[in-house]
């Protein structure tokens, strides 16, 4: 196997332009042109893992198949690429100190002065160099949190320096910058990016490529500009120009060819260019019309004046993968669980909705509204997913008006119901009195068994599946039988912890609710069998 190469990839002017989506999209361009590729996600936070970060400041909390708590990008990864990622792939400024400190307590520096360089930087190099050799990727894209010119990513870029040091030939830098179209002036401006590739340069790196993101494609002016104050060839600044769908941007890089330039710095040539699939998927989301209108009650929207739908990305992403690949133009509309708490009356807008999702979470806030939109569903036989949160509350709104439980409750809500139809295991018990909460949830992937017969089954046309976790409390086993009884199916168990995992009502057209999380495996060329079942229910 021949060396792996490695493309560091910045952002420059302001951050959430999109360097996630972009570290994605060329993966997928250098995947599809033969190439086995992987992607890192670098965090400048000490956090150790994205598992104690808050989704409306940080966005949503992926979870891998092998347990880690990371950043929403791992998902665009894996969404793109079409491919597990290991945890290995997913590093913060944290762990990366948090494995050295450990070294030094064990003496595995003998004795010397542990310093940021070369200690620091020899970890980050070592875990990109474990990346490369674990996923047995000729090419590894890194993607470097934040924007340039903030003191918390420096000592990512110096090992990336390092590296092109020590490495010749096998290192690259891309910058992600911002180019402004100001409305007073009505001209794009590109002082902005000339200053982040400055500050860049102040680092001693030089960027091999810039990605432009702005509202318009660059013009040649632009990048002849950019070439003569960036130093760097025309032909090496990418035009990223807003589009309709993120799964278009491989395509739009193709058209300055940007897979073919990154292979010609590295000395490769293509392989094989297949790009049919791809395509086809992209082609259909434009031709998609039909609209299904989806309805998702949650609590994770707000701050200040501005809905933060990032905090809910992969279930967003679910519902698109499935509705596009049934030639449905997805509507989802953001619908807050609190309103109901206050204004019952408004219940009744979710008649509007072809189908509804109650997504994760955690916390008091908003529940009964939940709980009060799943009974409005149930009732009235509209199609409804539930994601993990929305599996605990679908059975306590159960228990509470069909089995006649009046004190069910969740022990998160309620610490002393009298009912606890979910409950925490021992062992969680035992962190949360400890205070033991970053990486102590169920997380990662467990198997389930699906019952014959069930909704489930027939969707995933198997018996036995598996599928991600990211929880603290599971449907209490003592009131199973009370549940069935009433009419409740359990669907799916794990079958060593005799846990349940999935529910569903029979007698209404589509009611399922998952312990899992089931979004978190959905691609755009394969979505999600549980989100297919919801959004045909939801068309019929």
């Amino acid at each position: 196997m021949q060396k792996p190469k490695f493309i560091f990839i910045a952002g420059g002017v302001m951050s959430g332009i999109g360097k996630g989506v972009t570290v994605a999209s060329t993966a997928r361009i250098l995947k599809d042109y033969g190439f086995r590729v992987t992607a890192v996600k670098i965090d400048p936070y000490l956090n150790v893992d994205a598992g104690t970060m808050n989704p409306t400041e940080h966005g949503e909390v992926f979870v891998t198949d092998d347990g880690l708590e990371c950043d929403q990008d791992i998902g665009n990864y894996e969404r793109f690429l079409d491919e597990d990622i290991l945890r290995t792939n997913y590093m913060t400024t944290g762990s990366v100190y948090q494995s050295v400190i450990n070294r030094e307590r064990a003496l595995g520096y003998k004795g010397k002065c542990v310093e940021t360089i070369p200690h620091v930087t020899d970890e980050i190099k070592n875990r990109l160099l474990l990346v490369a050799k674990k996923n047995k990727a000729e090419i590894v894209l890194v993607e470097i949190g934040g924007t340039v010119g903030e003191y918390q990513n420096l000592v990512f870029l110096e090992a990336g320096r390092i590296m092109k040091l020590e490495m010749p030939g096998d290192i690259l830098f891309m910058l992600v910058s911002y180019f402004p179209v100001p409305k007073m002036l009505g001209e794009m401006k590109t002082k902005p990016t000339q200053y982040a590739v400055r500050t860049l340069n102040s680092a001693g790196v030089q960027p091999d490529f810039i990605i432009a993101r702005s509202s318009v494609a660059l013009d040649d002016v632009r990048k002849k500009k950019v070439s003569t104050f960036c130093n760097m060839s025309p032909g090496d600044v990418i035009s990223a120009p807003d589009i309709a769908s993120i799964y278009e941007i491989p395509i739009n890089f193709e058209k300055d060819n940007l897979g073919k330039k990154i292979l010609e710095k590295f000395n490769l040539k293509p392989r094989t260019k297949n790009v049919s699939q791809w395509t086809k998927m992209a082609g259909k989301i434009k031709t998609a019309k039909t609209p299904v209108k989806i309805g998702i009650v949650g609590k994770y929207f707000g701050t200040g004046d501005f809905t933060l739908s990032d905090s809910y990305l992969s279930v967003i992403e679910a519902i698109k993968h499935a509705a596009w690949s049934l030639n449905r133009k997805p509507e989802i509309t953001w619908l807050d669980a609190e309103s109901y708490e206050k204004e019952p009356v408004k219940l009744s807008e979710l008649k509007e909705f072809d189908g509804v999702i109650v997504p994760g979470g955690f916390g008091k806030r908003g529940v009964e509204g939940k709980i009060m939109a799943i009974n409005y569903v149930r009732e009235n036989n509209i199609p409804f997913l539930g994601l993990c949160y929305g599996l605990q509350l679908a059975v306590v709104e159960f228990a509470r008006n069909v089995c006649k439980l009046k004190e069910a409750n969740t022990t998160e809500i309620e610490p002393d119901t009298s009912q606890p139809v979910i409950c925490t295991m021992a062992e969680q018990m035992a962190n949360i009195a400890g205070k033991k909460m970053g990486g102590t949830m169920r997380l990662g992937a467990y198997g389930c068994k699906l019952a014959e017969g069930s909704l489930s089954r027939k969707l995933y046309s198997e018996e036995k599946i598996s599928e991600r976790h990211r929880h603290r409390y599971e449907v209490n086993n003592r009131y199973r039988s009370v549940l069935i009884k009433k009419g409740m199916l359990i669907a799916g168990e794990n079958t060593k912890q005799k846990l349940v995992e999935i529910i569903e009502i029979p007698q209404n057209k589509f009611f399922v609710a998952t312990q899992f999380h089931p979004e978190l495996k959905s691609r755009p060329l394969n979505p999600h069998p549980l989100f297919l079942g919801l959004i045909k229910a939801s068309i019929n």
